[in-house]
């Protein structure tokens, strides 16, 4: 079978890049190994879909090349996709951090997508055993032979093997000459070695409250959450994806406060309060007496704040603004909501998408390296990536 554009991948970049190049008159087929278009859209918050994000930025987005994504943000837009729902008659909420939701859901963004591929032939159920190209590209799959003019690989990073996700993307590039930096775990939760859990979060799994978190440079102010292995929640999963082994990460839990003047002036005011108490006004109880008792290798939390020394307060005050953990690694792909790393984009078009080694072969989505934060930056790209290459193949 002869078509135009071969799209491998039917996930959010591969069905915005068929529906724009069906709208071009190209013929397109668009083929993927699951048996579903679109699983990652699914699943996306919880059912929800944060399709995207009011404060699209590139400033949100990592990669070796930090420019690389200004272009196709810059001509594809959060309102162009709006604008796409809109016209399908769905709707929208803005949560945290201009964070949208569908309102009609996930399965309705999918469907909205699918309805404007319908000129492309979808093939699921289809694994690409062999790529060729002498003069037109040749794709021996599992459902017979295929062949195209132009070919466009989105198929996504590593995360979430368990729905069928692998470093395809990367294995093509190879075969065309094409570096890549391995996908590793991104937005992510972290986790550490078992004397810090032992000490610091043992039984308080559950547990969340609003923190400032940093490392390399960047931070991020959101809900933390406890686990039984490490912490996770927002702030974590967004600091994770410039987190690398040995790194400290730096935890600010009282954000508000400069937390060493805050507890002398509790000492002047309330001097027979216990130390547990007056955590308790900003920390859940348990974990007001856990940070009491550990931070400062000695118990204070049943301690009346006149007993202790200005000079431990001030200690600990400091410590509750700075507290330097150093993680032992992550959840792993298993949890991992994307991956960073990818196809080198100084081997890509910023303008088109397409190789500059191998002519009409395009890489688009998170196959490439591009990362956004948590909260729809990483669906904008698939949707600027796809329909930038949507325009030229």
């Amino acid at each position: 079978m002869k078509y135009d554009v071969i799209i491998i991948g039917a996930g959010a970049a591969g069905l915005m890049c068929a529906m724009q190049a069906t709208q071009r008159g190209r013929k397109v087929l668009l083929i993927d190994k699951a048996d579903k278009a679109g699983k990652k859209i699914l699943i996306s918050g919880g059912g929800r879909c944060n399709f995207t994000n009011l404060h699209i930025t590139p400033e949100a987005y990592i990669s070796n090349n930090p420019h690389f994504c200004k272009s196709a943000l810059s001509r594809y837009t959060q309102w162009d996709f709006m604008a796409l729902l809109e016209n399908s008659n769905l709707h929208w909420t803005e949560k945290t951090l201009g964070q949208l939701f569908c309102d009609e859901k996930s399965k309705s963004v999918l469907s909205m997508l699918l309805d404007n591929c319908q000129k492309a032939t979808i093939q699921l159920n289809t694994s690409v055993e062999n790529i060729d190209h002498q003069t037109h590209y040749v794709l021996t799959t599992n459902q017979g032979t295929f062949q195209s003019d132009s070919l466009v690989v989105a198929t996504g990073g590593a995360s979430i093997p368990k729905m069928g996700a692998t470093d395809f993307g990367l294995q093509v590039a190879k075969q065309f000459g094409h570096k890549s930096i391995n996908f590793k775990p991104a937005l992510v939760p972290l986790t550490f070695h078992q004397a810090d859990i032992e000490r610091y979060f043992k039984d308080l799994s559950g547990l969340s409250i609003d923190a400032i978190v940093a490392c390399n440079n960047q931070s991020f102010r959101e809900g933390i959450l406890i686990t039984h292995r490490g912490v996770s929640g927002p702030a974590v999963l967004q600091i994770s994806s410039y987190w690398r082994k040995g790194d400290t990460v730096v935890f600010n839990l009282l954000p508000d406060l400069k937390a060493s003047d805050w507890l002398l002036e509790m000492r002047d005011s309330n001097p027979k309060s216990e130390l547990k108490t007056v955590l308790n006004a900003y920390f859940p109880k348990r974990l007001a007496i856990r940070l009491a008792d550990t931070l400062l290798d000695k118990p204070l939390s049943d301690s009346a704040l006149n007993q202790i020394k200005k000079a431990d307060l001030i200690t600990l005050g400091k410590k509750l603004n700075h507290w330097a953990l150093t993680p032992s690694g992550t959840e792993g792909m298993r949890t991992a909501e994307v991956c960073v790393g990818g196809i080198d984009t100084n081997e890509l078009s910023s303008k088109t998408l397409e190789s500059n080694k191998q002519k009409d072969l395009y890489f688009i989505g998170e196959t490439v390296d591009v990362t956004g934060w948590l909260g729809g930056y990483n669906f904008q790209w698939a949707w600027s990536s796809g329909w930038v290459a949507g325009q030229y193949v």
